[in-house]
C-alpha cells in the first residue's frame, strides 16, 4: 500500500477549505494503516480499498464541515464504530474537544489505541449505549454539535441525538437516497424533541457526487426529559410516526 494521500483526497480536503499540515497528513496515514491492519483480525469496515477508506470514510466525514466549522466546538459523535466521523473531524479540527461513543467494546479498543498512535488530545472515548449515558448529567444537553452515521431513519437518529445537544447547537445527520417520507416523519418527530430542521446541505466532493446530503437541525429548547427512550421502545413505537 502505498503511504500517501490521494490525489481526490488532498483536492476533497482543499475543497473543503483546509490545509492539512504535516503532522495532520500523518495522522490520517496513521490511521488508515492502523484501521486495515486491525481489520484483518476483527471486523471494524468493509471498505478494505486504501483509496476507498480516504474517499468513503475519512473525506466523507469531513463532509461536515461543509454545514459546521466552529471554532473550539464541543463535539460527540454517537455509534462512532471504528471511528466515524469523529476522528477524522477531530484530525482536521485539533480545537475540537470531542467525545466518541460506541457500544461495542472491540471498537473502543481500536479507538483508543489509535488515538494513542495518533498523539490526539482532548477526546474522550466512552463505552455504553446512547439511550443510557442521554440521561447523566454529564452528557445531557453538553455539546455544540451532535452526529451519528449511523443508519437508521431521521425520526430515530434525532431521538438518541437531541438530548446531547445544547439549546442553539448543531445535530448533523448525513444521508443519501429518496427521503421525502422519512423526512416528514422527521419533522414531526423533531417538534417533540425540540429541534428544527435547518438547512439541507448537498455533498459535492470526490468521490462523493452521489446524492449525499447533510441534514442540519438546531436544537432550539432542551430536549424533554422522558427522551431518549429505551431502545426497544424506539424500534417498536418510533417518533413522528402516524398511528391509525
Amino acid at each position: 500500500m502505498s503511504e500517501s494521500l490521494s490525489h481526490a483526497f488532498l483536492a476533497g480536503v482543499q475543497q473543503l477549505g483546509l490545509s492539512l499540515t504535516e503532522q495532520q497528513s500523518t495522522q490520517f496515514l496513521t490511521f488508515r494503516r492502523e484501521l486495515l491492519d486491525w481489520n484483518t483480525r476483527m471486523n471494524l469496515t468493509a471498505i478494505t480499498d486504501p483509496e476507498e477508506v480516504l474517499i468513503k470514510h475519512f473525506l466523507d466525514s469531513l463532509s461536515l464541515l461543509a454545514a459546521y466549522s466552529h471554532e473550539g466546538a464541543h463535539v460527540i459523535d454517537i455509534g462512532t464504530g471504528a471511528g466515524f466521523p469523529g476522528l477524522p473531524l477531530k484530525i482536521a479540527h485539533p480545537d475540537w474537544q470531542v467525545t466518541l461513543l460506541e457500544a461495542t467494546g472491540k471498537r473502543v479498543t481500536f479507538v483508543r489505541h489509535v488515538i494513542e498512535q495518533l498523539g490526539l488530545e482532548h477526546v474522550e472515548v466512552v463505552q455504553g449505549r446512547a439511550e443510557d449515558l442521554a440521561h447523566r448529567p454529564e452528557y445531557r444537553g453538553r455539546y455544540d454539535l451532535v452526529t451519528a452515521r449511523a443508519v437508521a431513519a431521521f425520526s430515530t437518529l434525532l431521538e438518541y441525538c437531541a438530548p446531547y445537544c445544547q439549546v442553539g447547537g448543531s445535530i448533523i445527520l448525513p444521508k443519501k437516497g429518496d427521503l421525502t417520507e422519512e423526512l416528514e416523519r422527521g419533522r414531526r418527530a423533531a417538534q417533540q424533541l425540540g429541534t428544527a430542521l435547518q438547512a439541507e446541505v448537498p455533498v459535492q466532493l470526490p468521490g462523493l457526487a452521489d446524492g449525499r446530503r447533510l441534514f442540519v437541525w438546531t436544537q432550539q429548547k432542551r430536549c424533554p426529559a422522558q427522551f431518549p427512550r429505551h431502545g426497544s421502545a424506539i424500534a417498536k413505537r418510533p417518533l413522528g410516526q402516524v398511528f391509525l
